[in-house]
């Protein structure tokens, strides 16, 4: 167990697998307002979402090759919004559908799922105000 001195947030960087870069670029852009940055690594088609220096949570990207398999089965990627209601219209407007709609879970605040155009799930996080 790590002393609470180092302890850090567990996730530190998620890829989420796409089938058609461009399509997902255009998704993504169109759901959270950002502009995705294209790179090659290691061979690999990406695109990465915005990492601000300082800020609490983890960054990605969106990832395109053999090792890539999109699915909505194994692991969830939450990101945080400041309104769920606002990004699950985003979602289907960009050809998204809604998994499991805005639900309140306490303290915690809010979250939802949607499909992504690859066939990702994909979850949303609100805190509450």
């Amino acid at each position: 167990m790590q002393s609470t001195s180092t302890r850090r947030n567990p996730i530190a960087y998620a890829e989420i697998p796409v089938a058609d870069l461009e399509r997902a670029i255009r998704f993504y852009e169109a759901v959270f307002g950002d502009p995705l940055e294209r790179q090659l690594v290691d061979g690999y088609e990406m695109a990465f979402f915005r990492f601000a220096d300082g800020a609490g949570g983890a960054s990605g990207a969106l990832a395109k090759g053999d090792v890539y398999v999109p699915s909505r089965m194994g692991a969830i990627v939450y990101f945080s919004v400041d309104s769920i209601d606002d990004a699950l219209a985003r979602a289907v407007t960009a050809g998204g559908e809604v998994l499991y709609p805005k639900k309140d879970v306490g303290d915690f605040g809010f979250v939802a799922e949607f499909g992504d155009s690859e066939g990702n799930r994909i979850a949303l996080h609100q805190a509450r105000a």
